[in-house]
């Protein structure tokens, strides 16, 4: 099952289609990876349905999903959840961001491919649930990038780092922690001219986006110009 970018749920090499309800309910038991009972299911998914209404939409999408020929959700007469066997990009991702932010030091950092971070959770769904989740896994994603552009240029993988660096700041161009570690990275390699190019074109979008200055903390790293 795959969450983020955009939702695809496929076996093997073949999709799986389903109807944008059926797609609401399995996304929503991903997310929330646990047991769940059928009327909180139904009342959080069709909010300005009537309690009968809501249950009976749910009854179809679980009649539908059943029909798909894939054992994608376990149900009992109480509960629901999603079958275990399936696997959730979500998940993935968060396992790979605890294993940078959770190793510090200059060792060898257990994931060394960022596109896992690269991508927002549901990005064309605009109900409470998922952007609850989508600010929540958007943090994660960034400071999961920053920590690998550090862990990367303690390795002295300068060009790793700055792909790694440029993509956290693709994700968050306001985030200044982002800026400060791809400006650390292009000093470390000698590029000192890189590193004020890049803190100029952050000072610019700052001014332009929210009328401020950068911290002195950035400032700070910038060694002074001749």
């Amino acid at each position: 099952l795959r969450l983020l970018g955009g939702f695809a749920l496929s076996c093997g090499p073949s999709s799986i289609a389903l109807p944008l309800a059926a797609r609401r309910v399995v996304a929503f038991l991903a997310l929330l990876r646990r047991p769940l009972s059928r009327t909180y299911v139904a009342g959080s998914l069709w909010l300005e349905s009537s309690e009968a209404r809501s249950h009976a939409s749910l009854r179809s999408c679980l009649w539908r999903l059943n029909r798909s020929g894939h054992p994608i959700v376990d149900a009992s007469p109480e509960t629901l959840s999603l079958a275990p066997d399936v696997a959730v990009d979500v998940d993935e991702m968060i396992r790979r961001a605890g294993a940078v932010l959770g190793h510090p030091g200059s060792e060898e950092p257990p994931e060394l491919n960022h596109r896992v971070f690269l991508d927002d959770l549901l990005p064309d769904w605009y109900e409470d649930w998922v952007l609850v989740e989508r600010e929540r896994l958007r943090q994660l994603r960034l400071h999961a990038l920053e920590a690998l552009a550090e862990r990367l240029l303690v390795m002295g993988r300068h060009s790793q780092a700055i792909e790694v660096g440029q993509a956290a700041v693709r994700a968050e161009p306001l985030r200044e922690t982002a800026h400060r570690r791809l400006i650390e990275v292009y000093l470390a390699e000698g590029n000192t001219s890189e590193a004020w190019r890049q803190y100029h074109l952050y000072r610019s979008l700052l001014a332009r986006e929210l009328g401020l200055e950068p911290s002195d903390k950035i400032k700070s790293l910038l060694p002074p110009t001749t």
